[in-house]
């Protein structure tokens, strides 16, 4: 009886331990696979900040599994019940997994061994080593537009405290840049009443106002100055835009659109800002500028060609014609895809490494159809050589191809403004994977 009575509750027991240990050794399993994959993809540098995970301190909870709002793509895993970056491309750097680690086992990084990644150092309240000199958003490493939001506006409150002390024949800050963290930041300044000017060399936008056409934007609920919450989760770029011009026109915040800043230099009193249409006396500046700075150029004979362009606006434009994107990365993908779905258009990638390790999953997987559906060529590990009125020279492995050629979209990034940076005295960091 007593070994009844025993069995009645110890059997539901060692069933329930079973069915757990079987759970995990899936989801473990699962995890290597996923690992595996993206090693033998070439698919091991995460293009943003990430987090690199201490295995003497993780207690494999799982936390930071579940806290990675891209759970979807399985970014983190467990593995021998320690978490590990199991899918590095498709970290883009929300940072929660830190917050969620229970044991401080996680540390957020800008760049690794292999690629370094430019940082400015700057304070944790966004301020230079440069006194009175600030930066926020992008060019600071911070990529997501959410992340460029919440920093443009705690920049600009530190702006204020800084600004304590008013000079009337001066501005309190200049603002550089009109993407997600300098539109946050000059809200914020009209909230603090600063006397401001924001400059951008382009439009309200920035960086979001150069997606393609229809391009998912991925945002995250988050706090706007003069606005409150922003409850957007995903959105388009149109969308997005509409919503940022109905703010601007309800709060009447000034941006100095197509208005170029030129040059930075110190004066008794703060700093003066020339820009191609005036000159600004400021006590403090921002800069919230975006990482691509100018776009690099590919360096071949013929690249001045009108038909070549170094960024996407319209895909409908290239309907019916041959066209060649060159580049690997997010970008490059959106706008080779959108223009296979036009109406009878050719469309060829060339990319020069082996395999798209900067691109997400979504864009990878969409390239991939277009390819197997015969709207679009890959020429992988391969250079741009020679572009002509109406070819393309094309060098992959040491074998010349040459394609017909209508247009020609350069999507290789930018050069940053690490030189300017320097130049106005700013201290910048080759980041290698440190924190």
């Amino acid at each position: 009886m007593e070994y009844l009575k025993l069995a009645i509750f110890f059997v539901p027991l060692l069933l329930i331990w079973v069915a757990y240990v079987r759970k995990h050794k899936r989801k473990e399993q699962l995890s290597k696979t996923v690992r595996d994959e993206a090693i033998e993809a070439g698919l091991t540098e995460p293009a943003s900040l990430h987090p690199v995970i201490d295995p003497t301190l993780c207690i494999g909870c799982g936390s930071c599994v579940e806290a990675c709002p891209e759970g979807h793509n399985q970014v983190l895993g467990l593995i021998r019940k320690k978490a590990v970056l199991i899918n590095p491309t498709h970290c883009i750097g929300h940072g929660a997994c830190k917050l969620a680690c229970p044991e401080g086992a996680i540390t957020l990084v800008f760049g690794t061994a292999k690629r370094g990644v430019d940082i400015p150092n700057i304070s944790p309240t966004f301020e230079t080593n440069v006194p009175g000199i600030f930066i926020a958003g992008e060019l600071g490493g911070m990529g997501l537009i959410r992340n460029a939001v919440e920093q443009g506006r705690q920049a600009i409150e530190s702006v204020a405290k800084y600004c304590k002390k008013k000079h009337v024949n001066s501005l309190d800050v200049v603002i550089v840049g009109a993407g997600p963290a300098g539109f946050s930041a000059s809200l914020g300044a009209m909230e603090n009443k600063l006397k401001y000017v924001t400059v951008d060399q382009e439009t309200l936008g920035g960086t979001v106002a150069r997606f393609p056409r229809g391009k998912l934007v991925m945002t995250a609920p988050v706090k706007m100055p003069m606005v409150g919450n922003v409850k957007f989760n995903e959105t388009t770029k149109e969308e997005l835009m509409a919503y940022w011009l109905d703010v601007q026109k309800k709060t009447g915040v000034v941006i100095n659109c197509q208005e170029l800043m030129v040059d930075i230099s110190k004066t008794a009193n703060g700093f003066e800002v020339k820009t191609s249409k005036q000159t600004y006396q400021t006590r403090s500046i921002l800069l919230a500028l975006g990482r691509r700075g100018t776009p690099r150029k590919l360096g071949v004979p013929g690249e001045d060609d009108p038909k070549v362009v170094y960024n996407l606006i319209d895909p409908a434009q290239y309907e019916g014609k041959h066209v060649l994107v060159v580049g690997g990365g997010d970008s490059a993908l959106e706008a080779a895809t959108s223009i296979a779905d036009e109406p009878d258009t050719t469309v060829t990638i060339s990319y020069r490494s082996e395999a798209f390790a900067r691109a997400k999953e979504k864009n990878r997987q969409r390239v991939q159809q277009a390819e197997q559906e015969g709207r679009l060529r890959l020429l992988m590990k391969s250079n741009v050589k020679e572009v002509t009125p109406d070819r393309v020279r094309v060098e992959q492995e040491g074998e010349i191809i040459e394609l017909e050629n209508d247009g020609i979209i350069v999507c290789a990034g930018g050069i940053l403004p690490t030189p300017f940076l320097k130049k106005i005295g700013i201290e910048v960091e080759t980041k290698h994977g440190t924190a």
